[in-house]
């Protein structure tokens, strides 16, 4: 690589598509990139098999209340521990954290399919399935903090927009090979489980090609001072939100991408109930729907990786959160209160979009003004705060939604939300420039 400053300032005049060529002849990047991609397309399959036994099942009666506790089980209780992963994201080597975490879920996947099959209580189910998630979101933490490690601050953007983004849309192409496993080759969500567990194991697999001390972090602890560590968790904690004070751009993105997840939380439960109800008489018609707004997000999901970068050099990453938010509040109810298919798989779309676009401008900001030995714990809280939000939306939302996802409140409450936080970034942009 030439070297000198004059390389840097050419690289920040690149268009995106010759920046994301040089980003891609990163071999650790592509390394890294293989691992998310294998990892979120595991995730897809798995989160469908879910919600094809628990939402679609004929045998099974679902309301917004049950989505809502289905949610809590799995999402909520990591919540409250995630904070503790990211002590130890701070003090494990990352790639180690990737390769058992990734074993780890292959087991947990299979014995989740064993479960199935058996018809055990709903209890085992709910505690595999939480396991299974929670281990998923320290992996997806790790990445995160991993990512600045295999490229200089100027690519950054670029590797948020392309990893990111390209590992949701692995999501979503493992959520659409669950749907054609499942009605196609066999009628079963345990045998479209077990092949999320295989392609747990080839993550697993992938990560063992780079370096064991390539991905952090900096202050890497002896295996024989993990249980100081685990001692000294909520000390660390309070050094993490310490800092994250410090760094108010970060807890400014933070904050507003929270309430963001909110919204995407609320707006998925209601589409989830529309593809039941509203819109199908069987069971198959109803996937079929919620395949369609999964495509529709996935392709919003693109489409902001190749947008974002652009509008962030000229808006700058909180601008370009504000038009993010403010496009939201004015769409939701142009498109979504018709409450007809497709003026809402053009929301998908549209809010997949925003939704993504701001989160690369959040990653960005997040990676770019914490500290790498804060990293970890920073983004364990990002992810218990946007678990939080997308289960406090299901719970506000259930008491919200008729039994068909009909809600004229809820869209409202929405485009509400979307407005303030273009609001408050609009007003903290003034208080706190961004430079593009």
């Amino acid at each position: 690589m030439p070297r000198g400053p004059s390389p840097y300032v050419t690289l920040a005049r690149m268009p995106p598509v010759r920046d994301l060529r040089v980003l891609l002849r990163l071999t650790d990047f592509r390394r890294l990139l293989t691992v998310r991609l294998l990892s979120q397309s595991a995730d897809g399959v798995y989160q469908v098999a879910l919600a094809t036994y628990v939402v679609f099942s004929p045998e099974r009666q679902t309301s917004p209340a049950a989505i809502a506790s289905a949610m809590a089980v799995l999402l909520l209780p990591y919540s409250l521990v995630g904070p503790f992963a990211g002590v130890l994201l701070d003090r494990w080597r990352r790639r180690q954290v990737l390769f058992y975490g990734s074993l780890l879920r292959t087991c947990l996947a299979a014995s989740t399919a064993v479960l199935m099959v058996s018809g055990a209580p709903d209890g085992l189910f709910y505690a595999s399935a939480l396991a299974v998630t929670a281990v998923n979101r320290f992996v997806l933490a790790g990445l995160s903090a991993a990512l600045p490690r295999v490229v200089d601050s100027q690519r950054l953007v670029m590797a948020n927009s392309l990893s990111p983004t390209a590992g949701t849309l692995a999501a979503t192409a493992g959520g659409g090979l669950a749907f054609a496993v499942r009605l196609i080759v066999s009628d079963s969500d345990a045998a479209v489980v077990v092949l999320g567990a295989l392609l747990y194991l080839a993550a697993g697999a992938a990560s063992l090609r780079m370096a064991r001390d390539l991905l952090g972090p900096d202050t890497t602890l002896a295996t024989s001072q993990l249980l100081p560590a685990l001692a000294s968790t909520v000390h660390g904690l309070h050094h993490g939100l310490r800092h994250l004070r410090e760094r108010r751009s970060a807890a400014r993105a933070l904050m507003a991408m929270t309430l963001l997840r909110f919204c995407y939380g609320a707006l998925t439960v209601t589409v989830l109930m529309l593809c039941r109800y509203a819109w199908s008489d069987t069971e198959a018609d109803g996937l079929t729907l919620l395949g369609l707004a999964l495509a529709a997000s996935g392709a919003g999901f693109f489409i902001a990786a190749v947008v974002s970068p652009w509008t962030i050099r000229r808006l700058g990453r909180t601008g370009w959160m504000a038009v993010c938010a403010g496009s939201g509040a004015v769409l939701v109810p142009a498109l979504g209160l018709p409450f007809a298919p497709v003026p809402m798989l053009a929301a998908a779309f549209v809010l997949g979009l925003l939704t993504q676009g701001a989160k690369i401008a959040t990653d960005t900001v997040v990676q770019t003004a914490v500290d790498d030995a804060y990293r970890g714990r920073i983004f364990s809280l990002y992810d218990m705060l946007f678990n939080a939000a997308f289960v406090g939306a299901a719970g506000v939302v259930a008491l919200m939604l008729p039994p068909d996802g009909r809600s004229v409140p809820v869209l409202l409450m929405v485009s509400a939300i979307y407005a303030m936080v273009a609001a408050g970034l609009a007003r903290s942009l003034r208080n706190l420039p961004d430079t593009p």
